[in-house]
């Protein structure tokens, strides 16, 4: 699989010039910068908050009641999410002051068994957001810097850095079209993306500039190894996906765990976007800038 992908890939690279490959991710990327855009001016957050971050309580129960009797149930209250998950249904709220809140514990324990409950307090929720931006940040400029460090090139390693960048921005956009919410499980994904985005592009970076062969050569090398180990990547993640998602249609004792679901499609989606990323947009701009240096360098 991972051989028929690659010749096709490196057939599709070599066939078009550094502006033709680099124009489909360029599209993509500005595209999701409108939609993460239109999200934080109707919402005041580039993507969708969880209730880590904006407060509110959750609720698991077994019933064998219905999502929509549960949801039409508890409709005073500020509502959220409701969901199957195997034999037990969970209720997401937003937040509530302490008297809603104490009355929708009472009544939830009165009417149930086997009742699991946890909140976030939304100045916690706040506090736990800032950190998780700060932690994004300064993840990515030190990744930044190391990239500079290890080229001392301004063009290639202002490729794995953009390259990267998309990769994120990307990737929260496409939770913003699926409906998934920033939690500290997405946010962890999020940072995992940077580093495999930085891993693919660092492996391309490295056999074009310093690797002897022409320029083409050294990229296809590269994508034999790169295709490969981005494509196992994606093969566990997809496992993960379908075990955490589905595996209670095969078992009532199993349950849905949206955490590791949320992660790993989010964690799929970006990985598929790095591929374009790493061998197209960062191939074309390698491409340029190593044409450009040898008509330099044979002009001088």
């Amino acid at each position: 699989m991972e051989v028929g992908l690659t010749e096709r890939l490196d057939s599709f690279v070599r066939k078009h010039n550094d502006r033709q490959l680099a124009a489909v991710p360029i599209a993509i990327f500005v595209i999701s910068l409108l939609i993460l855009a239109f999200v934080f001016a109707t919402s005041g957050a580039p993507v969708k908050l969880g209730m880590e971050f904006k407060g509110g309580t959750m609720v698991s129960v077994a019933t064998e009641e219905s999502v929509s009797f549960i949801e039409q149930k508890y409709t005073d209250y500020p509502i959220t999410d409701v969901r199957q998950a195997g034999s037990r249904v969970i209720i997401q709220f937003g937040p509530m002051n302490d008297e809603l809140q104490q009355e929708l514990v009472t009544d939830v324990i009165d009417s149930y068994e086997s009742v699991e409950i946890s909140q976030i307090g939304p100045v916690y929720g706040e506090s736990l957001q800032k950190q998780a931006v700060k932690a994004v940040i300064i993840s990515f400029i030190g990744m930044a810097i190391v990239v500079f460090l290890i080229f001392k090139t301004f063009v290639p390693s202002l490729a794995v850095v953009v390259s990267a960048l998309s990769d994120i921005v990307i990737a929260a956009a496409f939770m913003n079209i699926v409906g998934i919410e920033l939690s500290l499980g997405t946010v962890a994904a999020l940072l995992m993306l940077i580093g495999y985005s930085v891993d693919s592009d660092i492996l391309l970076t490295t056999r074009v500039l310093k690797r002897r062969g022409s320029p083409q050569e050294n990229i296809t090398n590269a994508m034999h190894t790169g295709v490969t180990m981005t494509t196992t990547t994606l093969a566990a993640l997809v496992v993960m996906y379908l075990v955490s998602t589905y595996a209670y249609l095969l078992s009532s004792s199993l349950s849905q765990i949206t955490l590791l679901s949320n992660i790993s499609i989010v964690l799929i989606f970006g990985l598929v976007a790095d591929m374009m990323n790493t061998w197209m947009l960062n191939t074309s701009i390698l491409r340029w800038h190593v044409t450009s240096v040898g008509t330099r360098r044979r002009k001088a």
